[in-house]
């Protein structure tokens, strides 16, 4: 493994880990799944360099663009929710109470 796969494969678990352990506020939940999505967005970019396939070189625009499509619903959402509960914490919110 070189160490470009392996800096962007311990990003992307970092990433990973930080949303499954540190899930106390909504904005460091969004902030892990963005650096996830970069990472993916990284790495899928320089596969398609490397390989030089013209066929391949606009998936890592499509995987840009639905990433800041979740980027907007997630501040949507988290603007939704500090203004209706007050917080960003998960741990007040309930589903079943909304």
């Amino acid at each position: 493994m070189t160490p470009v796969h392996f800096s962007f494969t311990s990003a992307f678990i970092l990433g990973l880990m930080g949303l499954a352990f540190h899930r106390t506020h909504l904005l460091s939940a969004l902030l892990c799944l963005e650096g996830m999505m970069l990472s993916l967005f990284i790495a899928l970019a320089l596969w398609a360099l490397q390989f030089e396939s013209t066929g391949f070189s606009t998936a890592p625009m499509l995987l840009l663009a639905f990433s800041a499509c979740e980027a907007s619903a997630g501040l949507a959402l988290l603007v939704a929710t500090a203004r209706t509960h007050g917080t960003d914490r998960l741990q007040n919110l309930n589903l079943l109470q909304c």
